[in-house]
């Protein structure tokens, strides 16, 4: 389980693609917290690292995550939001993130304002239903609030702590983003199924 607090903004100095699998090599400050075996969160998609080499860990991207993320569009140089998994003991100061990404959206505008900047992504579909006005929204990993959301486009403000600490300053309209819906909306939808 992940937060959605991204502890660093860590950056892409290798990728091995294969026909159905990639590995991913990430430069980080995190190395001396992480262990092989660890679960990582790379842009909201849970990963496994793999391999520890002084300042950077590898990790194997399979085919259904290389599918269902944007993570098959990263390229050497790029930078990624990087989360550790939550231990029992810390602050939950985001909201229950899985790292189980839902959808890929679109960025539509990233502007800068007063002291902000307006995101604005369309999502799928199929993910609109869970999402609500000031609600949460895992957008790639990054615990985030909806400031509104209209048919399939959501619009978000992103304070300049998000903007220093994440890679979502340097999105630019068309960029990829994965997306996690609300963990807790899920779950009620399939309860209120099952009750039919």
């Amino acid at each position: 389980m992940f937060t959605g607090l991204i502890a660093d903004k860590a950056k892409v100095i290798s990728i091995s693609r294969g026909r159905e699998s990639a590995v991913i090599q990430i430069k980080s400050l995190l190395i001396p917290e992480i262990k092989a075996g660890d679960s990582v969160s790379i842009n909201g998609a849970c990963l496994t690292a793999t391999e520890l080499s002084g300042d950077s860990f590898k990790a194997d991207v399979m085919i259904q995550t290389l599918k269902v993320t944007s993570l098959g569009k990263l390229n050497e140089g790029d930078f990624v939001n990087l989360e550790l998994a939550t231990r029992p003991d810390s602050r939950l100061g985001g909201h229950i993130v899985q790292g189980h990404v839902d959808g890929v959206g679109s960025v539509l505008e990233n502007s800068l304002g007063e002291k902000w900047n307006k995101f604005v992504v369309k999502v799928p579909n199929t993910l609109t239903k869970y999402i609500v006005n000031q609600g949460s929204i895992a957008i790639d990993g990054v615990s985030l609030t909806v400031g509104e959301i209209t048919d399939d486009v959501v619009t978000l403000w992103l304070i300049p702590e998000t903007l220093e600490r994440t890679n979502l300053s340097q999105k630019i309209e068309g960029d990829l983003v994965n997306i996690e819906v609300d963990l807790i909306a899920k779950y009620v939808e399939r309860l209120m199924n099952r009750g039919k």
